[in-house]
């Protein structure tokens, strides 16, 4: 065999997504959720992430961003690869089935929900609770198919990021229950096994016969509520699939070959939506990196205003109203900075300081370091955000067909905002840390700010407001085609030839004309110029300087943005070979991260990807909708 020669003080290769790791491959991942917080299971059974009582808290288990921040094992004894892992068919509820050498077993486990029968003093609602809430606790059930199966569990938190070992307690009066306690949060653990304090962590250890069957559960929730019994475990479970299935009922799926993808899309959607404002959170979790072991990690646990237009665009394609008005709802109540405009990113709660800090302690995901808690972009002026806000208020008003009062001041202040603002500077849509530019897609977004804010003016009866809106409208997309535009194509900024995906917005939100010869040209440059076997990069980043170092892999929204416009501008054939491409590598659950690694074929970035979801969505119907119309 041929050695590698390595050269002396050569730098060493990029480290590949596929490299060996203790860490599971991002897409192997499962994902929980009840509306409040959000959970995922790897492949053996162990929870790698939790973080009570809502999404944005410190975890309780970590071990996807350390190997020893906690975890939570409930699966067969020394077997770690199952041998089938899907959710229960319309549901966010989740089973893994267990071969060993000596039978057969599955396990279900559930972030549970049920029908509210008391206030929220866990995490208090500022919307108006619907019939169903969160019970605040994960039930985890098993039973024996064939044969028999040792049974092994393992709890072992560590609270506050993995800073702080559990303190366990046992509960007086009862015999299989203990309370974890640890930097300020308490849970309890209940079983129908006989389990056992060591250490910072509680263990059990049993067989089961064919037939037989076990349970455990964690609660959170007030007075540490959790069932008693296995049935008590299985109510819940069975409650909980009630409610994925009514509310997927809801949803308007047409019969299409797209419709699982979007049905899958639709539930991770809902799961990411923090039931308590309304919020919706770009992902469950925090640092998994865009670049394999590098630095570009970041918390995406907190609602992005650029994402409410998408966030709306894809409730009411799936007739999910109650959603998009709660969605609405929470950008109104929204406080806004000093000069009237809206911040690029808020709390789930709607706070403005998001902080970011550093957890040096944590070895982040496969070496991916700094693991950050906070997001520093949060104060960053990007001027896309007046067009997100103002598209999202277009849409919501038409679908029920009148603009609320209390929308009508938003609608004025951003609108004088990106008045103000478009002929400034600014980081991007993709949050560069580098040296502001004259962004395209960010004058674009300008152009969709004040074009929304005529029509909106136009609904409310205000010919004033209409006009002038309109004129600085039309000034900016002058602006942009002189300056923006070079070889017939638009660029990233006025002082580049570089390409960007943010510009194909230009096609999703009509600043062109679909038979426009810019706009396709574009679209087409996008296609040939800026993909990574056939999968968009947001941009090359030897081209730009976005203040990082380091590649990324192909983000999966831009491609899916590609699938929309090709399709716009009568690619139709070109955008469902993307969309079948696209579908072929979700993670084996239906799921997206936020980029994909096309060397490789793994998936990078925060898991599972709000955008990344609703890019589908809104793909899935351009495709969608005129096949079925042809059939008229």
């Amino acid at each position: 065999m041929t050695a590698v020669k390595i050269e002396q003080g050569a730098e060493p290769a990029p480290q590949s997504a596929a490299a060996p790791s203790p860490f599971p491959p991002i897409a192997d991942y499962a994902f929980l959720s009840d509306c409040h917080t959000g959970a995922l299971v790897a492949p053996d059974g162990a929870i790698d992430w939790l973080c009570i009582p809502r999404f944005d808290a410190p975890s309780v288990f970590g071990s996807l961003l350390d190997r020893q921040a906690g975890f939570f094992r409930f699966g067969p004894f020394q077997i770690a690869h199952p041998t089938a892992r899907a959710y229960v068919p319309g549901t966010n509820v989740f089973e893994t089935t267990w071969k060993t050498p000596s039978g057969w077993a599955v396990v279900r486990d559930a972030l549970t929900l049920g029908r509210r029968d008391h206030e929220d003093t866990v995490t208090p609602h500022t919307r108006p609770p619907a019939d169903d809430d969160a019970d605040h606790m994960l039930v985890r059930t098993v039973e024996c198919l064939e044969g028999h199966i040792e049974i092994e569990l393992v709890c072992e938190p560590a609270f506050d990021y993995g800073v702080t070992p559990a303190t366990w307690t046992p509960v007086e009066g009862m015999d299989h229950a203990a309370d974890a306690s640890g930097a300020g949060v308490t849970f309890r653990l209940i079983s129908d096994l006989q389990i056992d304090p060591e250490g910072g962590a509680v263990r059990a250890h049993h067989v089961l016969q064919a037939g037989e069957r076990a349970y455990c559960a964690l609660s959170w929730a007030e007075e540490f509520a959790a069932p008693q019994t296995y049935d008590e475990a299985t109510a819940r479970l069975d409650a909980t699939t009630s409610f994925w299935r009514r509310w997927l009922s809801n949803a308007r799926i047409p019969d299409h070959r797209l419709r699982d993808p979007v049905q899958r899309s639709a539930l991770t959607i809902k799961g990411l939506t923090y039931m308590p404002t309304g919020a919706t959170v770009a992902a469950l979790t925090t640092s998994l990196p865009e670049t394999p072991g590098g630095e570009r990690n970041w918390d995406y646990r907190y609602t992005w205003i650029r994402d409410t237009t998408f966030t709306l665009q894809a409730l009411h394609f799936l007739n999910l109203d109650w959603e998009a008005g709660e969605f609405m709802q929470f950008v109104a109540d929204l406080e806004p900075t000093e000069d009237g405009s809206l911040q690029i990113m808020y709390g789930i709660d709607g706070r403005r300081d998001l902080h970011e800090t550093t957890r040096d302690d944590l070895t982040g995901y496969s070496g991916a370091r700094p693991v950050r808690i906070g997001n520093g972009a949060f104060d960053q002026r990007q001027n896309d955000v007046f067009g997100a806000v103002l598209d999202s208020i277009l849409l919501h008003t038409r679908h029920s067909a009148r603009l609320p009062r209390r929308l009508w001041p938003i609608v004025q202040a951003q609108a004088e905002c990106a008045t103000q603002v478009w002929r400034n500077p600014d980081q991007g849509i993709w949050e560069a840390r580098g040296k502001p530019q004259h962004y395209v897609s960010s004058k674009l977004m300008c152009w969709v700010a004040l074009d929304r804010a005529a029509k909106l003016a136009e609904i409310r009866g205000d010919p004033g407001s209409q006009e002038k809106w309109r004129a600085t409208a039309e000034e900016i997309r002058a602006d942009i085609t002189e300056h923006g535009v070079r070889d017939g194509v638009l660029r990233q900024h006025y002082e580049t030839d570089a390409l960007d995906a943010s510009t194909l917005l230009a096609a999703i939100f009509g600043f062109l004309p679909h038979d426009d010869a810019t706009l396709h040209k574009s679209v087409l440059a996008i296609a040939n110029d800026l993909t990574e076997d056939g999968f968009v990069l947001r941009y090359r980043t030897d081209e730009t300087d976005d203040g990082l170092s380091g590649k990324e892999g192909t983000f999966l929204i831009c491609s899916f943005w590609l699938v929309s416009a090709l399709a716009i501008v009568g690619e139709q054939q070109a955008a469902r070979d993307l969309m079948e491409r696209l579908l072929r590598i979700s993670s084996p659950l239906g799921l997206y991260a936020e980029e994909f690694d096309a060397p490789t074929g793994r998936h990078l970035g925060n898991f599972p990807q709000a955008f990344s979801h609703l890019a589908l969505i809104e793909a899935a119907a351009r495709i969608i909708v005129p096949e079925m119309l042809e059939e008229y």
